[in-house]
């Protein structure tokens, strides 16, 4: 894929992520369709396959975890699964989500880390991150912030964060090496992920997803469980697993993926030209 085709991709993302939030801020679901488009492509909103609430086996968010969320969070919650029910979050950790949209998955880790602990969100969409903001601040959460950043280039230093979690946002991704890279070098060493992504079977070819459905819906970019695996050994990472949960089209599922950074590795470089691009998160004493 040449750097053109590339950002044309990420654009096309942005763009409908910005509609989503839009939706969301005229006080409807961004479920509904992106734009108000029952066809409208988002993740977990779009596409034939992708189109109902149901393919991923109804509502993501038990209610008694949403109770007291900005309606807002809620409603712009765009994913395939609930990475923080997987996590196993702990009091006092740092978490990272990545794409972290409306801020539903950031506001729900700040309650899991508890006040000694903080969530960071990472978004490349303007109108997200003020829906995000504008939702903590309602929230009344103090214990996160949310960055304007690519998932490729995060803007967070080395060794920063103890979790990484995301919500059906690396098959969007058109460098997802980059991206497993990254994921590996913010995290401390024995730090881990929790992610949900949709995940194609093995047998899958490229051409049979991009049949399935576009970019923008998930499907296309969807990695194989197999390329998954190899693309966390690749990036360093150890006890990876890919589980499948429910089926979003045939031969592709919504699927939790886990791995851990090992703690006797020390942290590899970033890709050139990542830079801390705000201030740094509370510094933490690491083991090894």
């Amino acid at each position: 894929m040449n750097g053109e085709t590339h950002d044309a991709l990420r654009e096309q993302v942005r763009s409908r992520y910005a509609e989503a939030a839009r939706v969301v801020g005229a006080g409807r679901r961004a479920h509904d369709g992106c734009g108000g488009d029952p066809d409208g492509s988002c993740c977990g909103t779009g596409s034939a396959a992708l189109d109902s609430a149901d393919v991923f086996g109804g509502p993501l968010y038990a209610a008694d975890e949403t109770e007291g969320l900005p309606d807002e969070a809620v409603l712009a919650s765009l994913g395939c699964g609930n990475p923080v029910a997987v996590a196993d979050l702990r009091p006092g950790e740092r978490v990272l989500d990545l794409g972290s949209g409306g801020g539903i998955d950031v506001l729900l880790s700040a309650r899991r880390v508890g006040p000694s602990g903080f969530a960071y969100g990472v978004d490349m969409t303007d109108d997200m991150l003020a829906l995000a903001r504008a939702g903590a601040a309602k929230a009344g959460v103090g214990n996160v912030e949310f960055r304007k950043g690519q998932i490729e280039a995060l803007p967070l230093p080395d060794a920063s964060v103890d979790v990484v979690i995301s919500n059906c946002v690396i098959n969007l991704s058109t460098d997802k090496p980059a991206v497993l890279a990254e994921m590996f070098r913010v995290l401390v060493p024995g730090g881990r992920i929790g992610i949900a992504d949709v995940v194609a079977e093995d047998h899958m070819t490229c051409a049979d997803r991009e049949a399935a459905g576009s970019s923008v819906g998930c499907i296309a970019g969807a990695l194989s469980r197999r390329e998954y695996l190899d693309g966390l050994a690749a990036a360093g990472f150890g006890g990876a697993s890919v589980t499948f949960t429910t089926e979003a089209a045939p031969g592709l599922h919504s699927a939790i993926i886990r791995a851990v950074k090992p703690a006797s590795r020390q942290p590899v470089a970033g890709r050139a030209g990542v830079r801390d691009a705000g201030k740094r998160p509370p510094a933490k004493e690491e083991t090894s």
